[in-house]
């Protein structure tokens, strides 16, 4: 836009800006200020903001979506599905002073540095009717974690047909995961899109852990943090709703195929 703009058709002079504010335009071009303004509320240019998107380039992008929503819209009969995915290197963090709490007419104040007392990964299956939620928490994530999670959620749904959503994590399709399905074909796992983790719903359960049981604590140690952690989630099992997609398959696919050069606001 600026170069444009520019009286000798070179580019402008301050190429290291990446962030135009009005004046600073304003400045190079030499017009006013208000001038700059009027433009950008004229054309509805709000240079100020920025958002990101992500294409999936998965040769099988169709094929895992109807797979996926299907079953959250239309789940098989005497079955169960269940979302899972690890919430990796959960940082148990200290403040450096004790906490304020919240007063009449000011916010609960928290110190800004902290101190690191180490991590953890929350494993987490998603109930897709009830809500509810299985959990581990370990101290990596490799493949050996990944099936001792699979065991535990097999375990908590005996005798029922389980369909599994996951991303595609290599541990998930590790050969000994692989063997252990093969051990128990009542139990199938259902991959997501690659870069379409949004279409796994424990997701939206780690945003909500996260936003009230994890980003305001102070964890003095690991062990805090995990049972932090643990009382949050049997304390959501009591009260937990089933968890209802609404978007079908044909709407997210139609999405999902446009063009990143079409003229859509991202």
């Amino acid at each position: 836009m600026v170069a444009t703009l520019a009286e000798d058709g070179r580019p402008p002079a301050h190429l290291g800006v990446t962030h135009w504010s009005a004046r600073l335009l304003a400045a190079e071009l030499k017009i006013s200020f208000a001038t700059v303004a009027r433009i950008w509320r004229k054309w509805d240019l709000q240079p100020w903001r920025t958002t990101t998107f992500k294409f999936s380039t998965d040769p099988e992008l169709d094929a895992k979506i109807r797979d996926v929503v299907g079953l959250y819209m239309n789940p098989p009969e005497k079955a169960v599905v269940v979302c899972i995915d690890e919430k990796s290197q959960i940082q148990a963090l200290d403040r450096t002073a004790p906490m304020l709490p919240m007063r009449p007419g000011l916010a609960a104040s928290a110190t800004h540095d902290y101190r690191r007392n180490g991590t953890t990964t929350l494993f987490a299956a998603l109930n897709v009717a009830t809500g509810r939620v299985e959990q581990l928490c370990q101290s990596r994530h490799r493949h050996q974690e990944f099936l001792r999670f699979l065991r535990q959620v097999a375990k908590a749904y005996p005798r029922l047909k389980l369909h599994v959503v996951c991303d595609n994590y290599a541990t998930h399709k590790h050969p000994a995961v692989k063997a252990w399905l093969a051990r128990n074909p009542r139990i199938t796992l259902h991959f997501t899109p690659t870069s379409g983790s949004w279409l796994n719903m424990v997701e939206i359960f780690f945003g909500i852990i996260t936003r009230q049981a994890i980003r305001r604590g102070a964890f003095g140690s690991v062990r805090d943090l995990i049972e932090a952690i643990t009382a949050f989630i049997n304390g959501w099992n009591e009260r937990c709703e089933p968890f209802v997609w609404t978007k079908d398959a044909d709407t997210i696919i139609a999405k999902a195929h446009r063009k990143p050069t079409s003229g859509t606001r991202h």
